[in-house]
Order: C-alpha cells, then sequence, then structure tokens
C-alpha cells in the first residue's frame, strides 16, 4: 500500500449549489442586517460626546465649575450631562435624533414602528426627569447638540449668575 499525497485526497462531497429556500435567505439576511444594526448602535456613547464636550469646554473657560455625567439628586437613576448641585441645575445635551430635535429629527424607515415608538418614549422619559427635577426644585437647561456650544454656555452662564444672585449659593466672583 502506497502513502497518499494531501493533493491525491478524495474531494470534499459537493455542498448543494442553493442550500437555503429563498425565504430563509430574507430572514438570514434580516437577521444580519439586524445585527449589524445592533453592533453600530451599541457604539454609540451615552455620555461625552463631542457636542456634550464643545459645551464643558466654552462653560470651564467662562470660569464656570461643575460636575459631569451624574444623577442631580442622589438615587435617581437618570444622569444629567453638567451638573451644578448647589445651585440645583441640571444641563442635559441631547441629540437632535434621540431626543426628536423639532428641526433636525429624522425617522428610520427601517422597522420604523418600533422607532416611533422607541424615540417618542425617549421624549416622555425627558419631560419626566424634567417634570421630577423641577418638582424638586431644580432648574433645568436642556441644549440641542446642533446649538453653537458658546451660545449654550453664555444662556447657562447667566442663569447660573441669576442663581447666584437670587440664592445666596455658589461661589461669588
Amino acid at each position: 500500500m502506497t502513502a497518499r499525497r494531501a493533493d491525491d485526497q478524495d474531494p470534499p462531497p459537493a455542498l448543494p449549489a442553493d442550500p437555503l429556500p429563498p425565504a430563509a435567505k430574507r430572514v438570514a439576511k434580516a437577521l444580519v442586517t439586524d445585527a449589524a444594526t445592533s453592533a453600530r448602535m451599541s457604539r454609540q456613547r451615552r455620555a461625552h460626546t463631542d457636542p456634550e464636550m464643545a459645551l464643558r469646554r466654552e462653560l470651564h473657560r467662562a470660569g464656570l465649575r461643575y460636575f459631569v455625567d451624574r444623577p442631580p439628586i442622589k438615587g435617581q437613576r437618570r444622569r444629567a450631562d453638567v451638573v451644578f448641585p448647589r445651585l440645583r441645575l441640571a444641563v442635559y445635551v441631547d441629540g437632535c435624533f434621540w431626543h426628536r430635535c423639532p428641526v433636525h429629527a429624522t425617522a428610520p424607515k427601517n422597522n420604523a414602528e418600533w422607532w416611533a415608538d422607541k424615540l417618542a418614549g425617549n421624549v416622555a422619559r425627558d419631560r419626566a426627569t424634567d417634570t421630577a427635577l423641577r418638582e424638586a426644585g431644580w432648574q433645568v437647561v436642556r441644549v440641542w447638540e446642533h446649538e453653537d456650544p458658546r451660545i449654550a454656555a453664555e444662556r447657562i452662564g447667566a442663569l447660573v449668575e441669576e442663581l447666584v444672585r437670587h440664592s445666596g449659593r455658589g461661589k461669588r466672583k
């Protein structure tokens, strides 16, 4: 008996030309798309986004000091992007897509009903958060990601000055 070389081996059995029926292909393609979408969405930042960082730079440049990415009220699950705890001021930098900006919001065409519910839930949660904070004596500022960070920082700075003047809280310069 002679030894066989690698190229002398029997070829692998032939695969069927089309292993999946057409309906299964559509489902498989949908699952791949959904997994790809899921992977892309999981990379979306929750905190320290570019618009948030731009606003924070402007606030810092104006001499304001604050806490970042923390719940305004201890024990609360929802986190503000910028918090001035002594003044009871919470600032949120909202993305146009995720929080339904009246100027720039877009509606995804794929899975439209799910996205409509999801984004409406985000807006409802924002409103509930604002209401809860205001009932607890907090001021809430919402900044859209498309807003000029200098103008937004000026608006927040003016509010900080007003709160310091009226409440006696915080540091005076």
